[in-house]
């Protein structure tokens, strides 16, 4: 299994033989690298040997499958994928099912949505020799990357006949969530747990940074660091910040995200598995499944929201070396984005009402759904893929329909997982103080039988990578360079939202031209400053804010059609004195008049609500001054922040109306 002198290790064969001879259900929990797969390819074999049907596989990652159709290759087995990029090679694919050629047969959890694969589904269980469900934590609510479609289909897998036998693997489980899996595989499950401690990890915290030091400290880390590894982060904008800082720096990397094209994330995982990039700068999106046995470093730039996703990246790092290292360099944003990204999972009871009261008259679009409820898009696809779970809603080409299937909100549940999500982060502070042997600590957060000091961490020994608790006064201050200096370019809106009733303001969407904003969200170059001033009461800009809009603005110029003729303050309820700041320094500087033109009456918009119901909200309340007179020429609006467009697209529509020609938008920070 992993060469031709290799033996399996006792538990290893265990699972094996209670797979092959016992046909049981099985609950593999082991630390990353000690061959899980190794347990579902000997098994298959076995099985074949005997007649048996083809192994069905169900994982979560594209990587993971291209890595697994390899992996079986070596061990002898013909295996092929199911997936979204290779929809014109499933008739072939099915062709060998039936031949009784194909061994393997890898599928993707969201091919359950996919109505030609949902129809040949029964055909596929019912011809398999044995089912795996690869990174099983992902199927309970308890886990940290908990995936309503993966539940949805391994729960159509564990309905099979009790003489198919199933495995379930993961290396990220907690006492609650081997439980909870367990559960679900049924009465009889076998569970084989191991400890989960890492020998080659050396563990690091690298507490106190800026935004700009982390960046530094990154670089000065790449100059000396051996091999290759990953450089984790948060969110996607940073990934993309933080890797054009290291390419600029002369690094080999790229940016690693879900919101690339398939081509482009597996062009960069052969790249760093070919040890062609020194790093990929990655979300958790290059985590589960990606195996390069030789690297030698994992960063995390701002904490995952829990030990167990902490540990499951860093597993990634050392698998075949004896010396790898994973370091942490926490960030004062962290929690903010662990609030985000934990909210966003979690049902809302009057939301749902609304929902499934649209779906009540009959099937609907997502468009039809988003403007019948008012829920914006991405809030709403989150919904409905919860309710999917539950069979309450089922989509149907391209609309979505109720099952007839009856729901209740079940408070106790997800308040439960508040708790659990709350305790979560709690044992994440306290890692990042570093306070006890880092090994242990996370061994003992995911309920490892044999939790021990591991003798190596920066809190068992003190010991620290380069640059240790500080970079470079050179790295920090091109890091400086480099994040005030960027572009951040604002897209206008493209199209009107439907039913608006409004005849002016259908289709495509004129006047309101290409924006900038001086940061995005928790930019490392403004951060520190902006925080202030949207934590804090009203208050002026400081002037090194100004000094930045200001060098923002000679660096747009270039590319202006027209200059601007006048600056326009938006009307802010909230940041009325730090707008009126920025307006007056701009008008200085400019020598360009103030046109207070612009006021908003009544409530805002909703904070989640859809684009239909934000725009006529904002039609109703953000007006044009009566008398005002606008000069012929471009005009700068000017607002403190920037999230979905459409204060900044009714405006300029207000002044288009009025005889602007243009109207390009200024914010000091644009929001996700």
């Amino acid at each position: 299994m992993a060469g031709p002198q290799a033996r399996p290790r006792a538990d290893q064969a265990a699972a094996v033989a209670a797979l092959v001879h016992d046909r049981a259900r099985v609950l593999v929990v082991q630390a990353t690298g000690w061959g899980k797969s190794a347990v579902y390819w000997a098994a298959t074999s076995a099985l074949r040997a005997a007649g048996g049907g083809p192994t069905l596989i169900v994982s979560p990652l594209l990587a993971l499958m291209r890595d697994q159709v390899g992996a079986a290759a070596k061990a002898g087995l013909r295996a092929a994928t199911v997936n979204s990029t290779n929809v014109q090679d499933w008739d072939a694919v099915f062709a060998e099912i039936e031949a009784g050629t194909l061994d393997v047969l890898l599928v993707s959890p969201e091919r359950l949505g996919n109505p030609g694969f949902a129809r040949r589904l029964p055909g596929l269980v019912a011809a398999a020799g044995l089912v795996v469900i690869d990174e099983a934590h992902c199927i309970s609510d308890w886990g940290f990357d908990f995936r309503p479609d993966y539940q949805r289909l391994a729960r159509t897998l564990l309905g099979i006949g009790a003489q198919t036998p199933v495995l379930a693997t993961t290396a990220t489980a907690n006492s609650r969530v081997t439980q909870d899996v367990a559960r679900q595989l049924g009465a009889g499950a076998r569970t084989f747990r191991g400890t989960l401690a890492r020998s080659s990890l050396r563990l690091a915290v690298v507490p106190g940074l800026t935004a700009l030091q982390r960046y530094a400290w990154v670089a000065d880390a790449l100059q000396q660091a051996q091999g290759s590894g990953i450089v984790y982060t948060l969110t996607v904008a940073e990934a993309e910040r933080l890797a054009a800082f290291l390419a600029g720096q002369g690094f080999a990397v790229a940016a690693y995200h879900g919101g690339l094209e398939t081509a482009a994330r597996q062009s960069v995982e052969d790249a760093l598995r070919d040890n062609r990039l020194k790093a990929v700068v990655a979300t958790s999106a290059l985590g589960m499944g990606y195996d390069k046995p030789d690297l030698a470093f994992c960063i995390h730039v701002g904490s995952p929201a829990s030990p167990v996703a902490y540990y499951q990246q860093v597993g990634r790092a050392g698998r075949a070396l004896d010396d790898a290292m994973a370091v942490l360099l926490p960030a004062e944003t962290d929690e903010a984005i662990w609030t985000y990204f934990a909210t966003a999972g979690v049902p809302d009871e009057a939301r749902v009402g609304q929902i499934l009261a649209a779906l009540a008259d009959g099937p609907l679009s997502l468009l039809a759904l988003e403007t019948a409820t008012g829920i914006r898009r991405g809030r709403l696809e989150g919904l409905l893929k919860i309710l999917a779970v539950e069979d309450v809603v089922q989509r149907e080409g391209g609309t979505w329909s109720l099952t007839g299937q009856p729901w209740h909100f079940d408070a106790p549940r997800w308040a439960d997982l508040a708790r659990v999500r709350a305790r979560e982060a709690d044992l994440m502070r306290r890692f990042a103080r570093g306070a006890g042997c880092l090994m242990r600590f996370l061994q003992t957060a995911l309920d490892d039988p044999d939790p021990h000091d591991c003798g190596r961490c920066s809190a068992c020994s003190g010991w620290l990578p380069h640059p240790g608790l500080q970079p470079g006064r050179a790295a920090t201050e091109a890091a400086r360079v480099f994040a005030r200096g960027r572009e951040q370019v604002i897209e206008p809106r493209k199209l009107w939202p439907s039913g608006l009733g409004a005849k002016a303001y259908k289709g495509r969407i004129t006047g309101c031209e290409e924006g900038r904003a001086l940061a995005f969200a928790d930019d490392p170059g403004w951060g520190e400053l902006l925080r202030p001033l949207f934590a804090g009461p009203d208050r002026d800009a400081p002037p090194e804010v100004l000094d930045g809009v200001v060098a923002l603005l000679a660096r747009w110029r270039r590319s202006w059609a027209a200059r601007p003729v006048a600056v326009v303050p938006m009307p802010s309820r909230d940041h009325a004195r730090l707008v009126a700041s920025m307006v007056a320094h701009i008008a200085r500087v400019g020598r360009l008049p103030v046109l207070d033109v612009l006021s908003a009456e009544g409530p805002p918009p909703a904070p989640d609500a859809a684009s239909g119901a934000r725009v006529a909200a904002l039609l109703q309340s953000l007006q044009l001054r009566a008398d005002a007179a606008l000069p012929a020429g471009p005009l700068l609006l000017v607002d403190a922040r920037y999230r979905s467009g459409w204060t900044a697209t009714v405006a300029a529509a207000r002044l288009r109306d009025a005889g602007a020609t243009a109207v390009l938008p200024l914010v000091l920070q644009q929001l996700p």
